[in-house]
């Protein structure tokens, strides 16, 4: 099965594609199916000037993670696990901005239930309402911060999520916009494609990169 993740011009003018042969996908979610910049820099950002912290650093920091790893990291001496829960709840009605990525939606909703998964480190709850937001479909299989004793750049996710799937990991491409994340799938023993929304692709530690979903062709063997 082949899947492209976009329309694409005229053969005559369309431009390469970089393919990839997998039996199944495992998305991060925010800044690689959505974009949620503007939401996620406001909130960390507003926390991080209200505990008199370094806003950029902060806002670094917690690119693909989970929120109580980011908040241990930025803030040891405060109690990671209140200042979590206030900052899941404001995420939790915010949804300025939060739009696919290009060619995202067209990608997934073509996607089988056993080919993908969504692997990130929000919440279940905040995993489902930015999804809703993007006009993205919720997967089958959905592994969320909820899930997992270790976040990323710890391969537990994946791993989680190739084995509800009932694929070997090396069958599986991750695809990822932040360091952790590209850490975790690699890690998992997983091949692994780069989105520079977050960063840009020379920060990616590597891996192949592209703009968005209009620059992929998958093809799924199962």
């Amino acid at each position: 099965m082949s899947l492209e993740a976009a329309h694409l011009p005229h053969p005559e003018r369309r431009p390469s594609l970089i393919e990839f042969n997998c039996d199944a996908i495992l998305f991060d979610m925010d800044n690689t199916v959505l974009d949620s910049t503007i939401c996620n820099e406001g909130i960390m950002g507003r926390w991080a000037e209200k505990h008199g912290l370094d806003r950029d650093l902060v806002i670094q920091i917690s690119h693909g993670r989970r929120t109580i790893d980011s908040i241990r990291e930025a803030a040891p001496h405060l109690d990671a696990e209140e200042e979590a829960k206030e900052i899941d709840a404001e995420e939790l009605v915010a949804r300025e901005g939060i739009v696919e990525v290009p060619g995202a939606q067209r990608l997934l909703s073509k996607l089988k239930p056993h080919q993908w998964a969504v692997v990130t480190s929000a919440s279940r709850a905040l995993a489902t309402f930015r999804m809703g937001c993007a006009g993205l479909p919720i997967p089958k299989v959905l592994i969320s911060g909820d899930d997992v004793s270790k976040g990323k750049p710890d391969p537990e996710g994946y791993l989680k999520a190739a084995s509800q799937l009932g694929v070997h990991p090396e069958r599986c491409i991750v695809v990822e916009d932040s360091p952790a994340g590209i850490l975790a799938g690699r890690r998992a023993g997983m091949n692994i494609v780069g989105v520079a929304t977050t960063f840009a692709a020379e920060k990616l530690l590597g891996a192949q990169s592209i703009a968005n979903f209009h620059d992929v062709a998958f093809h799924l063997k199962r």
